[in-house]
């Protein structure tokens, strides 16, 4: 029997954990849940989960989640903010911690996890995108298991070797990283501009949050993912290669020096690599149906337009820049994204901001949690002060 935290339970990836679960209840009991402020959500899963602890980021929520839970969860006691999410991060009693919270706001409690040596299942690539070397250290040192929940991620660590890491590469060339391409990848250039957040969020296969749908959209997200991928699998930028491929079947792929590609394979559900964390290294029942190869008949391949998607290439660039570039080039698109959710900013901006923050921001090596945090501050204050200019 499995312990378990889940930080961001109301979230897309919180669901479908909580889905996995409940159908294996003699291997998981639920810990703690959290959220930021969705307290109806995060009360209903109390009841049907029956948690110890509630956590809700917004302090502000506190008394409502209380009254919501007094009468059917009188024995989940509520925390809040970031002092209650390092709780049920790091208690004992605690084996494992989804690590789902989106944004630089999950970094302190699956940091604080990996330091307390849990088994940390990461759906938050912002922890390393934003402290890389600070995650992977305190991974190394508090002794915790990291196990990569994004479909790619997940897609390659099944692909490597048994004996890859410890400085052994198994004969690995290349990492290869598949892309769906999003809801623009054939929409004429001129149409981008006018782009709605609505349009932007409706992804042709993943069912996700707004802010990592318009991330899929700009192909932000698969930025991000490499730059989580050079820490996850300690290869360089220039040893891992972005595919598009529309139909979101080969979730990645690993590239050998013998010429052999090994590829994992299935429908476009969380719930593989979910499943997969949670009882690696066995496997078991996701609730996933069987992928019909003959029904998916075509599977198509494609090199990313980096005019399309300029997003990506800032990406890129931020990964060959390493230091603080990642922090940057996270913090200035958290921010232009969330301008473009709310209507100040158009679609095509969301590049503009990341790229004139990224060029004027100076390029640190930031080797404490305290650099990491002013440098994502300072990009987020550049960028907010951007905001009016570009509009």
């Amino acid at each position: 029997m499995q312990t378990l935290t889940i930080l961001g339970a109301t979230g897309s990836i919180g669901i479908s954990t909580l889905d996995v679960a409940a159908r294996h209840p003699d291997r998981f009991a639920i810990f703690a849940l959290s959220c930021h402020s969705k307290i109806v959500d995060l009360a209903e899963q109390c009841r049907k989960f029956k948690p110890l602890y509630a956590v809700v980021s917004d302090s502000s929520k506190v008394d409502e989640l209380k009254k919501l839970l007094e009468l059917d969860c009188p024995d989940t006691e509520v925390l809040s903010g970031v002092d209650g999410l390092s709780f049920v991060a790091t208690a004992p009693q605690v084996d494992t911690v989804m690590a789902a919270i989106v944004g630089a706001a999950g970094l302190l409690p699956t940091l604080e996890a990996a330091n307390a040596g849990k088994r940390v299942l990461l759906a938050n690539k912002e922890s390393l995108v934003m402290a890389g070397p600070l995650f992977m250290n305190a991974v190394k040192t508090g002794g915790a298991t990291l196990l990569p929940i994004d479909s790619e991620h997940n897609a390659i660590f099944q692909c490597l070797p048994p004996d890859y890491g410890n400085e052994k590469r198994g004969g690995v060339r290349k990492i290869l990283l598949t892309a769906s391409g999003g809801p623009f990848r054939t929409l004429d250039l001129d149409a981008l501009p006018g782009m709605t957040p609505e349009q932007a969020c409706a992804h042709p296969n993943w069912d996700m949050g707004r802010k990592i749908s318009v991330d899929s959209a700009t192909m932000m997200n698969k930025g991000l993912e490499l730059i989580e991928a050079c820490w996850l699998f300690d290869v360089s930028p220039d040893e891992v290669e972005v595919i598009i491929h529309p139909q979101s079947i080969i979730h990645s792929m690993v590239e050998y020096v013998d010429g052999s590609v090994l590829a994992q394979l299935g429908n476009p559900d969380m719930r593989t690599p979910i499943a997969h964390a949670m009882a690696w290294p066995e496997r078991i029942d996701s609730g996933v149906s069987s992928l019909d190869i003959i029904s998916a008949a075509q599977l198509d391949f494609e090199a990313p337009d980096l005019e399309r998607f300029p997003c990506l290439a800032l990406a890129m660039k931020a990964a060959q820049m390493g230091g603080s570039a990642p922090t940057v080039l996270n913090a200035a698109n958290e921010v232009a994204v969330d301008a473009f959710l709310s209507g100040q900013i158009g679609f095509t901006q969301i590049a503009e901001i990341v790229s004139a923050v990224l060029n004027q921001a100076e390029n640190t090596e930031p080797s404490t949690l305290e650099a990491v945090q002013l440098c994502d501050q300072q990009a987020r204050e550049q960028a907010r002060e951007l905001i009016p200019a570009i509009a």
